[in-house]
């Protein structure tokens, strides 16, 4: 019999790390349509950070639990749900509703993905956002073809590793840009052809010299002063998709470039596939999932915390310069 209260580590209030603190709260209850899980292994990324701060365009309900990428086993199904089982382990992405670093959570059946036995819930967790992104980025939006060019701007981050592993894979020739040495060894390894310092103020230059011809797609969560010379790195036709602003302020690019360059600007959004096309984002899921299991993809570095260390994990999530996907596993907490 599952208990009528259970662990989570929570807040009243949205705000910093150091105002989220574990205590009891009641255990969930599934409504109509939803299921809930016994939570196994919870990803989490910089949005998750910026969400339970409040510092998200869109701001979840308080009191709140952290943590939207959620893999688990489904304990107690409610009502209106077919096709999905007791005892059955699944995916869940929650991007507001988070839910994640508690003994259990709510998801609704009709956004879980069911995972191949043989890929481990931590490396399921940390593809869940990274990878649907990357590949959404790439070949729905970006259409992108085997033999193109694309720059992975920000190659060494989540979103970024995952682009490269997945553009390489397609035939793709992979050209990864990243502002650390480990982190351009990190590209390579993971299939880019070669990488370049997007902070040296040459790098343009050096692109040039070691390509010897332009870029078909440019892959960019970066933003900020790297943008404009990215998007004049663009062949006649090409595409730059735009994922983000990791690198601080919101660019802007004069209106000619991509008249002269018959190039243009697209917006991804990972969450607008998710709530707009269910179907489409669980198809993207089953793909990226059953190539991990077969070992044809590689999960992220991961760096590992037990659920007794959530608030570590969670304060973690503000280093920039590291590699590795953080992902909590639960442990033996819920039995004390």
């Amino acid at each position: 019999m599952v208990e009528k209260t259970m662990h989570a580590f929570t807040s009243d209030t949205l705000g910093p790390p150091a105002s989220y603190h574990f205590r009891r709260v009641p255990t969930p209850q599934p409504g109509t349509g939803e299921v809930r899980l016994r939570v196994e292994a919870v990803a989490l990324g910089y949005v998750d950070a910026l969400i339970a701060a409040g510092g998200y365009q869109h701001k979840p309900t308080a009191p709140y639990v952290p943590g939207a990428e959620i893999v688990g086993v489904v304990d107690w199904v409610g009502r209106d749900v077919h096709g999905i089982a007791l005892g059955q382990r699944v995916a869940s992405w929650q991007l507001l509703a988070g839910g994640g670093l508690a003994d259990y959570a709510i998801a609704p059946a009709a956004a879980l993905v069911a995972l191949p036995d043989r890929l481990s819930s931590p490396v399921a967790a940390s593809m869940l956002l990274d990878h649907l992104t990357a590949w959404y980025a790439l070949f729905d939006r970006g259409a992108l073809k085997p033999g193109e060019t694309v720059l992975v701007l920000g190659a060494g981050g989540g979103i970024g590793s995952a682009a490269v592993q997945l553009a390489a894979s397609a035939g793709a020739r992979v050209i990864a840009a990243a502002s650390s040495a480990h982190k351009r060894d990190y590209a390579i390894a993971l299939g880019a052809d070669f990488a370049i310092d997007y902070s040296a103020p040459d790098w343009r230059d050096t692109l040039r010299d070691q390509l010897g011809h332009a870029i078909d797609v440019v892959f960019d969560p970066v933003g900020g002063a790297s943008f404009e010379p990215a998007f004049r790195t663009l062949a006649k036709g090409g595409r730059h998709l735009i994922l983000g602003f990791a690198g601080g302020a919101v660019p802007t690019l004069p209106a000619n470039l991509p008249l002269l360059k018959d190039g243009a600007l697209i917006g991804v959004d990972a969450r607008h596939l998710f709530e707009s096309d269910p179907g489409r984002a669980r198809a993207i899921w089953d793909a990226i999932f059953a190539r991990a299991a077969d070992g044809h993809l590689a999960p992220r570095l991961l760096r590992h915390y037990a659920f007794d260390e959530a608030a570590t994990a969670f304060g973690a999530l503000g280093g920039r310069d590291t590699l590795g996907k953080i992902v909590v596993t639960m442990g033996d907490r819920r039995e004390r």
